[in-house]
């Protein structure tokens, strides 16, 4: 058997720390892959709108980036401003409801497609987080300069509420006046079981530009929403990621547990709208973010017991369409929806 002299062992012992930290460095070096502000163009003027025939155009940002968008505009002067923020995967078009009803309601929708989807830049690679909340920065001061002296609100739907609580929590909030929160996404790292760290962490490293699929098992036990006719439509919409990056998914998981600990930060009315059979952002993650927020006065809640995860595409998307617009004008909610946190206590 060989031997080995007391200080051959000594430096083989060193040596194995010493090569974990070298696959501990190695490992950290592939970090995930997140866009960042491109360069920008030469000749370039600054933020602007550009019309579009059909109330289509686009949101030209910070660094010249061009942001497709969608407005529904009501007859005459409107007498608020929506500004909608897509879910993950999704596009401005997931407003397509709610935007005209709205409308008739006197108040202008405009929804862009966020950087990585839609027709937005790089579509299916994940933004850093701040450059998608300079984004928002920049659409709503292009629509404040429009509207000087009109109430604006920001809602967003999943991930967008995600994107509208970090950018209101944040030290630089956009220039609005309300943010409303569509079933947003919390569940972060703080929810996940150890599982989903462990392979979401690894995967997003050693394969983070690969794509997946949801399985065919989940998506049928796993449903969005009760409206059958939309679930088909994103499926055949071109526009919408069916499979998605695993980097993608752990720039979703960071910003959904920066949305759960900035719930309590925001400093602008808010309301944050949940439905019972929500399948995406369960129970647990929701009570969590809401415990942090706990004290938040600026914070209301409704709970819509035949909800489910994309509440403006529900067969019942027209109660929260009227319950936000009676809360933009600080009325009762008329479907009388219930606070959240009780309602998901547990039993």
């Amino acid at each position: 058997m060989k031997r080995y002299s007391k200080p051959m062992m000594l430096t083989r012992s060193l040596n194995r720390p010493l090569a974990l930290v070298a696959v501990l460095a190695s490992l950290a070096a592939c970090a995930p892959a997140m866009q960042q502000a491109q360069p920008v163009p030469v000749g370039f003027s600054g933020p602007s709108i550009r019309e579009g025939g059909y109330n289509l155009g686009t949101f030209i940002v910070q660094d010249g980036a061009a942001l497709p968008y969608r407005r529904w505009s009501p007859v005459g002067q409107p007498r608020a401003v929506i500004i909608a923020l897509h879910g993950f995967n999704d596009h401005s078009a997931s407003f397509r409801l709610a935007g005209p009803w709205w409308a008739e309601q006197g108040i202008e929708v405009w929804a862009y497609d966020q950087r990585g989807f839609g027709a937005a830049p790089n579509k299916g690679v994940w933004s850093d987080p701040e450059l998608s909340r300079e984004d928002l920065r920049t659409v709503t001061a292009l629509v404040r300069s429009r509207y000087p002296d009109t109430p604006i609100a920001i809602a967003g739907e999943s991930m967008g509420g995600a994107i509208g609580i970090t950018a209101f929590s944040s030290q630089r909030p956009p220039q609005a006046d309300r943010l409303i929160l569509l079933a947003p996404a919390v569940w972060g790292w703080s929810s996940q079981n150890t599982f989903n760290r462990v392979a979401l962490w690894g995967a997003a490293r050693f394969a983070g530009g690969r794509t997946a699929e949801p399985p065919s098992f989940a998506t049928r036990r796993i449903r969005a929403t009760d409206n059958v006719v939309e679930l088909l439509r994103n499926g055949r919409d071109p526009r919408f990621i069916v499979s998605t990056r695993f980097d993608a998914l752990h720039g979703l998981v960071d910003l959904m547990e920066e949305a759960s600990l900035g719930l309590r930060q925001v400093r602008v009315p808010t309301l944050l709208a949940y439905g019972a059979t929500d399948q995406i952002i369960t129970k647990e993650p929701m009570r969590l973010a809401l415990d942090r927020a706990e004290g938040n006065a600026n914070l209301t809640t409704a709970y819509y017991p035949q909800g489910w995860h994309l509440l403006n595409r529900d067969l019942a998307a027209e109660t929260v369409f009227a319950d936000v617009v009676a809360w933009m004008d600080d009325q009762p909610l008329p479907s009388g929806a219930s606070a959240v946190r009780p309602a998901i206590e547990r039993p």
